[in-house]
């Protein structure tokens, strides 16, 4: 049988960069944030994000939760 552990947790906020020019597509931009606490939960990130997209020049289009696991017989 085996385990999963999850080691590294990412925050990533990505932030709505308009449209390109030529072919009027979005581009987006990537604030990312390491170390986060592998316990947190999904609503205290969400608490956190909203709080530091406030803090961003672009509006925010979409929060990610990038998680690092080893997987190793139990």
């Amino acid at each position: 049988m085996a385990e999963s552990e999850v080691y590294k947790s990412t925050l990533s906020l990505v932030l709505d960069d308009g449209a390109d020019v030529l072919t009027g597509k979005p581009i987006y931009k990537t604030k990312s944030f390491n170390n986060v606490k592998t316990a947190a939960i999904a609503d205290q990130l969400y608490t956190i994000a909203q709080a530091v997209a406030g803090l961003q020049e672009r509006p925010l289009y979409n929060i990610e939760r990038k998680d690092n696991s080893e997987i190793r017989q139990a």
